[in-house]
């Protein structure tokens, strides 16, 4: 990124919201309030089982950023049940986007994701279905089969976290671009959204190698992102490495600026689904900023204000 392209937008460019929440998404789609609701179906990773690691990527918590529920006996439509009933009285809602988060959903057999998707479709209220994965456990035939799930819409949530291969290789991630960028085309050519988790902070990387990401962002057919804070996970590589000194955690005030500054150069249309990582009571070891999700979120926000930036001012086609 050069000088010119960090210059402040004219004031006038600036409106309210300074980026494409998702909830301005959802409001525009369906007209109605969407809740998102987080499921378990006791996924693996093959960055965990053996087949390319046993540690699985250096920033991952032993649960694979999910609850863990189905290993405590609570089914899918259980926990479905659980979920729609809380935001049908908190909320007013009926609607729902089904969010499968833990591990990799699309690791395993045909079979297995054939029974998964039957029991999602069975779900009442869902008119969003997302699944979390991996570029390397994508195939054109677990593609075709989830855009064919009825839901309304089918996103996958893809873990790319940097465009940097070296870096990729670092954190034990087990694929590089070329995969993620292969899986995102052939996605996108069946139908499914994209939405692609990007990390700020990774160990030996600079705002520079994040900004960069955000530019190999642009240029392929992705639906959303999902910004991501580097935080140490208790029972994570990372957490070793954080006590043998080898990693040191960045500052509020850096990731504020630079996920302001990415914002600025990501494409205007690109969903923002989420600004700043969410770590789950008791994971967090370090930095402690990052256990306050709002006061991170009202500072990128502030900061946008400030130095009058928008989403997209800096994107150049």
């Amino acid at each position: 990124m050069n000088s010119k392209s960090l210059k402040n937008c004219p004031r006038e460019q600036v409106p309210e919201t300074p980026y494409f929440a998702l909830s301005a998404y959802i409001r525009t789609r369906f007209k109605k309030r969407v809740r998102k609701i987080p499921l378990d179906a006791g996924s693996s990773c093959p960055n965990r089982d053996g087949t390319l690691s046993h540690g699985g990527c250096v920033f991952c918590n032993p649960r694979g950023s999910g609850t863990g529920l189905l290993a405590h006996g609570i089914n899918l439509a259980e926990q479905w049940s659980t979920w729609a009933e809380l935001f049908r009285k908190k909320y007013k809602t009926e609607l729902f986007w089904a969010y499968l988060q833990s591990f990799t959903n699309t690791y395993g057999s045909l079979s297995r994701l054939h029974n998964l998707l039957e029991t999602l479709a069975d779900l009442p209220g869902m008119v969003c279905l997302s699944l979390g994965t991996r570029p390397d456990c994508l195939d054109v035939d677990k593609i075709r089969m989830i855009a064919a799930h009825p839901a309304r819409e089918k996103w996958l949530d893809v873990g790319l976290q940097s465009s940097n291969d070296a870096t990729l290789q670092r954190i034990n991630r087990g694929h590089d671009f070329t995969a993620f960028a292969n899986a995102v085309k052939l996605a996108h050519d069946h139908g499914l959204k994209i939405c692609a988790h990007v990390m700020h902070g990774l160990p030996g990387e600079t705002n520079q190698d994040f900004f960069q990401t955000l530019t190999c962002i642009n240029a392929l057919p992705i639906a959303g992102i999902k910004l991501h804070n580097l935080y140490v996970a208790r029972g994570s590589a990372l957490e070793q490495w954080l006590d043998q000194g080898l990693y040191r955690p960045g500052t509020m005030d850096d990731y504020v600026q630079a996920a302001a500054r990415g914002l600025a150069l990501l494409r205007p249309d690109i969903v923002v689904h989420r600004m700043n990582a969410d770590p789950q009571p008791g994971e967090l070891l370090a930095p402690a900023w990052a256990g306050n999700k709002r006061a991170v979120l009202a500072a990128i926000v502030e900061h946008m204000a400030e130095n009058r930036l928008r989403q997209g001012c800096h994107f150049v086609p």
